[in-house]
């Protein structure tokens, strides 16, 4: 059965840098590879905005795709290079934290990639992408040994979002991710408030920036255009958007920024 190998990157397609991977890729890799592009939008330099959008797509990828992923502000710094193994994929990339979700969710097992056999001859400072990774995956794809391409128990270095923080009276948490919609994807699990959302004896109040929402709907389309909603988003964490619109901007909320529901019961 052919192999799938994704890229994900803060390239930006604009530049040559995104085909340069994939001609490396070909060249070294499996005749009937399988290349498929989550993203190469990730906002530059912003590695936990990999994360999350590595983390929320490999879980829908079958087991033994390979994940090809660089967002690497460190490049041609002693960050090392890792191939991981985790939810039975493959995920190879710079260790600067990039993985962190997706160790945080499972138990993994990493490889140092040291044996530069496996890379390009001439090795740039500034482009590990396509000399280093690039080849290292196409290597792997074509069924090489892990432990061939690098020394295994090596140790993640992992970052760690702050969870939210919940008690009878409601619940604080904060916009994780902002989507190409400028919807505000927080770290709110749906769950916090799903015994509460149909409850018409307790009424909530959504605090974002200076918005204020009453309810939590089930899709955007359930206000009118330009009104701000929030609703149990598909990554299961709620999210608060602008129907037709960019939250983000129109709200003036930024990523990092505070969410919160109050639950107000009724007087006894």
């Amino acid at each position: 059965m052919s192999r799938i190998l994704t890229l994900t990157t803060d390239f930006g397609l604009e530049d040559h840098y995104v085909a340069v991977m994939k001609a490396v890729i070909l060249k070294n890799g499996p005749i009937d590879l399988k290349m498929v592009d989550i993203s190469h939008s990730v906002p530059p330099n912003d590695i936990m905005a990999g994360a999350w959008v590595v983390r929320e797509a490999a879980r829908f990828f079958p087991a033994e795709t390979i994940h090809l992923v660089v967002v690497d502000p460190g490049v041609g710094t002693d960050r090392d290079p890792v191939l991981i193994k985790s939810h039975g994929q493959w995920f190879i990339g710079p260790d600067n934290g990039l993985f962190s979700l997706i160790s945080q969710d499972a138990g993994y097992e990493a490889w140092r990639l040291d044996n530069a056999h496996y890379w390009l001859d001439e090795i740039s400072s500034t482009f590990h992408g396509r000399d280093l990774f690039a080849p290292t995956a196409a290597h792997l794809a074509s069924g090489v040994n892990p432990n061939k391409l690098g020394t295994p128990g090596h140790t993640l270095m992992t970052w760690r979002w702050p969870e939210p923080i919940q008690d009878k009276d409601g619940v604080r948490g904060w916009v994780a991710h902002i989507d190409h919609f400028g919807n505000l994807i927080t770290n709110i699990p749906s769950s916090v408030v799903k015994e509460f959302q149909f409850d018409s004896s307790i009424r909530m109040k959504i605090y974002i920036g200076n918005t204020i929402l009453e309810y939590i709907s089930s899709t955007f389309g359930d206000v009118e255009p330009g009104q701000a909603v929030i609703y149990p988003g598909s990554s299961q964490m709620l999210e608060i958007a602008v129907n037709r619109g960019n939250a983000s901007e129109l709200l003036g909320v930024p990523k990092g920024s505070e969410v919160t529901i109050v639950f107000q019961k009724p007087a006894l």
